[in-house]
């Protein structure tokens, strides 16, 4: 099965010249890169939050095996949707989807189900790939696409991924996609956004979820930040660092109604 690229040409360049020069121009040079559990990374046109994307992940070593982690923006297909094996398509080529990887995440993570409905025309994940690919060609990926859970659901699930991961025994990087506060004011979206990001970087993934429900942070991939600080704290990670933080006023130009971005390393 292929996944076909559903916002190319919207989120980011339909072609692969075009793709290519915004990469280059996004992703800073950086010969110092950390190897890393997990990252948190955003999911809006490239326009927007690119910059704040391409700093991260020109500050980590990306292995040849990477799980993508995303919320379901459309409510569409199963709660936890495993894309099935075959590859994503992007404008710079075909990615393999992990099939190894594929048949341990099922076998392993509680409520998982291979289904591509979930994936047809979810961003969040597709936009990912694009950088991943280009810093590292030889990649091939697993994707999941995550509705909202509850913390005891979000805990089976992390914990079903690293013993998956354990199980596959060579390196995966997790890929938690989320944008962070939407359609507030600036200042409003970093009070907000600093709150979650605390319980980040506490690594407190039921605390992260209290918060923002209890504040009303509309940061869209929580569960599966959540999910990844699960699985990357019995992986080994012990730290959690914010590479940057950008909201879409910093592109427009207007503050009074933005979007926050947040990139954040957990190793």
């Amino acid at each position: 099965m292929q996944r076909q690229p559903a916002v190319a040409g919207q989120f980011y360049p339909g072609s692969m010249q075009q793709l290519k020069a915004e990469l280059s121009d996004l992703i800073p040079e950086n010969h110092d890169r950390r190897k890393v559990f997990g990252i948190i990374s955003p999911h809006a046109g490239y326009v927007y939050s690119g910059a704040v994307a391409g700093k991260l992940f020109a500050s980590i070593d990306i292995p040849d095996t990477v799980l993508i982690l995303g919320p379901n923006h459309r409510g569409v297909g199963a709660a936890a949707a495993l894309y099935p094996d075959g590859e994503w398509l992007t404008p710079l080529g075909p990615v393999p989807v992990n099939a190894a990887l594929n048949t341990l995440l099922l076998r392993h993570v509680p409520f998982l189900t291979s289904d591509s409905a979930a994936h047809r025309f979810e961003h969040s994940l597709e936009v990912q790939v694009p950088f991943i690919q280009y810093l590292r060609p030889d990649v091939s990926l697993s994707a999941i696409c995550l509705g909202q859970g509850d913390f005891e659901a979000i805990r089976q699930i992390g914990e079903g991924i690293a013993a998956a991961i354990t199980s596959f025994g060579g390196d995966v990087l997790i890929v938690a996609s989320s944008d962070m506060t939407h359609y507030e004011s600036a200042a409003s979206a970093l009070r907000k956004d600093g709150l979650a990001l605390e319980a980040i970087r506490a690594f407190d993934p039921k605390t992260l979820l209290q918060v923002c429900r209890s504040e009303h942070i509309t940061m869209c991939g929580v569960a599966p930040a959540a999910v990844m600080l699960v699985a990357a704290r019995i992986l080994g990670a012990s730290a959690a660092e914010l590479i940057a933080y950008a909201t879409s006023g910093d592109a427009t130009g207007d503050d009074r109604e933005v979007v926050g971005y947040a990139a954040v390393t957990v190793w």
